[in-house]
């Protein structure tokens, strides 16, 4: 009688261990899930502002030197805008590598512009990386525009308004 006590008690203990392993693994899973879509609607909310828009036109229509020596000749407003930009452009390849936001909501969001603002930054900021020394100045831009480059030439996709 003992032994069916002992055996009925055992497995109880087991049952509740199971019972609290799988629930915890739902809750660590649930909490990555609101992590992501936290740092998502963030992320958003960072391209929707009118001072990120208004960097975005600035980059588009100035021209961007390809030296650090032609970079230091513009004005104090200029070079801070440049680096307030890639400083967003690096902070979105980090989230993208560490896999904190999905490659997709980039390329949803902004798409071949990552690409097209990055080779016109390239030669400057290459230049820099060689004359500041900083070989990782924006290391996370440039593989976060590889990789645009890469998922639009092997995977392009149809645009929503086509499906």
């Amino acid at each position: 009688m003992n032994d069916i006590i002992t055996l009925i008690a055992n497995l109880a203990l087991a049952l509740s261990f199971v019972v609290g392993l799988i629930f915890g693994i739902a809750q660590v899973k649930a909490a990555a899930r609101d992590r992501k879509e936290r740092l998502t609607l963030e992320t958003l909310r960072t391209f929707r502002t009118h001072e990120f828009a208004e960097i975005m036109q600035r980059i588009n229509t100035m021209e961007i030197p390809s030296t650090f020596e032609e970079w230091r000749k513009l004005p104090d407003k200029d070079q801070v805008m440049f680096i307030h930009f890639t400083q967003e452009m690096e902070t979105l390849g980090i989230l993208v590598a560490k896999h904190y936001i999905n490659i997709g909501l980039v390329d949803i969001t902004l798409g071949s512009y990552v690409t097209t603002i990055w080779n016109k930054l390239k030669p400057s900021v290459t230049d820099m990386r060689v004359k500041i020394p900083d070989p990782y100045l924006n290391e996370y831009f440039q593989w976060l525009a590889e990789r645009i480059d890469e998922r639009m030439r092997n995977n392009p996709r149809k645009p929503f308004h086509e499906l």
